[in-house]
């Protein structure tokens, strides 16, 4: 595993102690819920296609790299990014194959145009809303021309806090997006957007129950 710095101002200093908290718990909960998620796996089949044998793709904000994972053993060169110390060590635990990097979606510390593809499943919304086409300009940057983004994420509208998780103390901004929100910040960071979708939540035993929203996007230009 790589440990870069631990790059961003004081909300990413909450994300990295929230999450490390939790690490263990987090991934032992979530690390297989592909399993039971056909909507989200047919969606990684279609990004699969776009980016087998075209070079590294990143698993930003990854946790315990369930999304790594499953690209891998698709046939993709995919590595994880996290920025907290103790997820990462949670992916690297339960993917001894795979590699990983410390840092933060806003400073990538990854050379421009050298990525064939990006998945963050619901890492945006840690980012918040005034910050997203900035996260998303630098996403484009390391991205090769023509490059895939997919996209996954909590539909809403408001911008939340959240003191508990998993029966631990927290500090955890979340920010929720519609797919037309989502969309337009896209486009305003030089993206072309090619497909957007949302779903129902699977049951409670699989997933928390929100609606999701699902959006790919290339680099254009």
């Amino acid at each position: 595993m790589t440990h870069g710095p631990t790059r961003g101002d004081a909300f990413g200093k909450n994300i990295v102690d929230s999450y490390d908290l939790v690490a263990r718990e987090y991934a032992d909960n979530i690390y297989a819920e592909l399993g039971a998620k056909p909507f989200d796996r047919a969606f990684l089949d279609r990004f699969t296609k776009r980016v087998r044998n075209r070079g590294m793709v990143g698993d930003f904000g990854c946790g315990p790299a369930q999304i790594a994972r499953y690209l891998r053993d698709h046939g993709v060169n995919a590595f994880g990014l996290d920025l907290s110390a103790g997820m990462l060590d949670q992916a690297q635990r339960l993917n001894p194959d795979l590699g990983f990097v410390q840092s933060s979606m806003l400073e990538l510390g990854v050379a421009s145009g050298t990525l064939a593809g990006i998945a963050a499943f619901y890492s945006i919304i840690h980012i918040p809303r005034g910050r997203m086409v900035e996260a998303l300009r630098e996403m484009r940057r390391a991205l090769q021309p023509g490059g895939a983004c997919l996209l996954a994420f909590h539909l809403g509208q408001q911008d939340t806090n959240h003191d508990e998780f998993f029966g631990r103390k927290v500090d955890l901004d979340v920010a929720l997006f519609t797919t037309a929100e989502m969309t337009g910040y896209l486009s305003a960071a030089g993206f072309a957007v090619e497909e957007s979708r949302e779903r129902d939540p699977y049951p409670p035993e699989v997933e928390y129950q929100s609606r999701r929203g699902y959006v790919l996007a290339s680099k254009a230009g």
